[in-house]
């Protein structure tokens, strides 16, 4: 019998979809109970999860629209919904305006899953668009929202970061990038130069042992990380939609279009050059202490008798 066919193969990612979710919504189980280090590692688990199954339903050749529609589902529970009762029942209890933060992040998390969906079905997108995602991805939005949390649970008390004020609006900020049209470098299409693939190696084994060592705060740098790179992501939008000629280029061609598109900008206009030809010209035929000489008696011209000749 087939694989494709086998119906424990075609369970698999739906059951790693459905402990996402439940890993998700267990973190508002954590938080209610105090257990800030649980809350924040169920999000981080359910993020991870996230990113398996639909690269082992594509690997077992096991996608169905009814795995698509549950990963969405999950994806809305595990980074939209419970991200935002964990920040409620951490911090934002006995503020009304807590909860409207907490039902807007909630609701923008659910309208940006709506629209990658749509935007999936659309074919019309240039061939540059798989690169980007639009606005911060669900996961990235969901670990980015708890960082308030994170820091606190690495430095064991609450400093400014975790000020209801701060928190609000910092939820609402990362619900605004995640609806937004800002976009972000999508991981599963960067292409790694041959000549920086032992160095990125070093840097995941440097990550991992910071994960192992210092699990929170290296989540933290992570989430600001991911935040800096997104200038970068804009401007790497923007260039390539300014350059059709890159669009389907492997990785060093764009690196020689980028380089050539760069010299030509730094050229210096034609009329400048020209002119400052001409003044060095002039001083070269001029006296120091004498009248200048005149065009026509330094024959830079030619004479109209000449012409007729």
């Amino acid at each position: 019998m087939s694989m494709r066919t086998t119906p424990g193969v075609r369970l698999l990612p739906n059951a790693i979809t459905v402990l996402a979710m439940c890993a998700g919504l267990s973190a508002v189980q954590f938080a209610l109970n105090g257990n800030l280090n649980g809350a924040i590692a169920s999000i981080a688990v359910a993020a991870v999860l996230d990113g398996l199954d639909g690269r082992i339903a594509r690997l077992l050749d096991a996608t169905s629209k009814m795995g698509a529609e549950l990963d969405s589902l999950s994806d809305a529970m595990s980074f939209g919904v419970a991200p935002a009762l964990t920040l409620y029942a951490w911090q934002l209890q006995d503020n009304r305006v807590g909860w409207v933060a907490a039902l807007v992040f909630a609701v923008c998390m659910v309208l940006r899953l709506a629209r990658f969906n749509t935007l999936l079905e659309d074919a019309d997108q240039p061939p540059y668009a798989k690169e980007f995602f639009v606005g911060v991805p669900a996961p990235a939005a969901g670990l980015l929202a708890l960082l308030p949390l994170i820091l606190t649970a690495h430095f064991d008390h609450a400093g400014w970061w975790a000020d209801q004020g701060v928190v609000m609006v910092w939820m609402v900020l990362i619900a605004a990038l995640a609806v937004s049209r800002v976009p972000t470098l999508s991981l599963k299409t960067v292409k790694v130069p041959p000549r920086l693939v032992a160095p990125l190696l070093v840097l995941v084994a440097m990550l991992a042992a910071g994960i192992i060592v210092f699990p929170l705060i290296s989540l933290a740098i992570a989430m600001v990380v991911y935040l800096l790179h997104i200038p970068y992501a804009v401007y790497r939008h923007n260039w390539l939609a300014k350059h059709p000629e890159a669009w389907e280029a492997p990785p060093r061609e764009r690196r020689a279009i980028r380089r050539r598109t760069q010299r030509m900008g730094l050229r210096p206009p034609l009329r400048r050059s020209v002119a400052g030809a001409a003044r060095r010209v002039r001083r070269r035929y001029s006296h120091p202490n004498g009248p200048r000489r005149s065009w026509r008696r330094l024959e830079l011209r030619r004479d109209r008798n000449d012409t007729n000749r």
